[in-house]
């Protein structure tokens, strides 16, 4: 049996937009397998290079960040947790997606504000809040950068991570940092080479638990499907 190092509650996608994001950055989570990346033309850099860092977490939105167990609880209790959270949850659609510069790396993100898709991030972290081991010295200093503002110190210190509730922004990871005068030219070749396959809407229909191997590598354990009516479906 796998001895999962961290856990995480991701938004993965699935069809054809899955498997050529998987592609992209070599790491099939779904499968648990890694895959050839595509030699897209127009490149300044190898696809290899340009996806070092975030190949390990494979094609994802983050819903809840990667988080040890606290000490009583199982892999067995955090199944029950997720299923109950994705219960009271409705599916989320957001009507488009945009690739962007999310400062120095490139991905995906709602092309307009979208309040559902962060509700449901903010519904998870909380949610999962009690199954979350505290954070080590060596990870609190770690993550305590100076770049953190006061907001995002206090949310650390709270939910072990600063990028969750009001400072949370849904983003499907593309690249590593990638250097100012080639970062243009990367978007303009991700651009076209996802075009074709580019959902609209997005859907969000259920919460992909992760679990991290000792090799750093995360791997879908389950998808828990997101069950309670939209907004729209519900009596007036």
């Amino acid at each position: 049996m796998q001895d999962w190092q961290r856990y995480a509650v991701f938004a993965v996608p699935e069809g054809r937009f899955y498997e050529a994001g998987a592609a992209w950055l070599g790491w099939d989570s779904v499968a648990g397998a890694a895959c050839t990346q595509p030699d897209l033309p127009g490149l300044p850099l190898p696809a290899a290079d340009l996806t070092a860092r975030p190949q390990k977490y494979g094609f994802h939105g983050t819903l809840r960040p990667p988080f040890r167990l606290a000490e009583g609880q199982s892999l067995a209790s955090l199944h029950a947790a997720v299923a109950g959270l994705a219960a009271q949850a409705a599916p989320v659609h957001v009507p488009g997606l945009l690739l962007t510069a999310l400062g120095r790396f490139l991905a995906f993100v709602p092309s307009l504000p979208y309040a559902p898709v962060n509700d449901l991030a903010a519904h998870v972290v909380t949610g999962l809040e009690p199954m979350r081991a505290p954070l080590t010295a060596s990870e609190l200093e770690k993550r305590q950068t100076p770049r953190l503002t006061p907001r995002q110190a206090a949310l650390l210190g709270r939910y072990g991570y600063p990028y969750v509730l009001d400072q949370f922004r849904f983003h499907l990871t593309l690249t590593a940092p990638v250097p100012h005068a080639a970062r243009a030219v990367v978007a303009e070749s991700l651009s076209a080479h996802f075009a074709p396959i580019l959902p609209r809407p997005y859907r969000i229909d259920d919460l992909a638990l992760m679990g991290q191997a000792a090799d750093g590598r995360f791997h879908l354990l389950d998808r828990f499907r997101l069950r309670a009516p939209a907004a729209s479906d519900q009596p007036r």
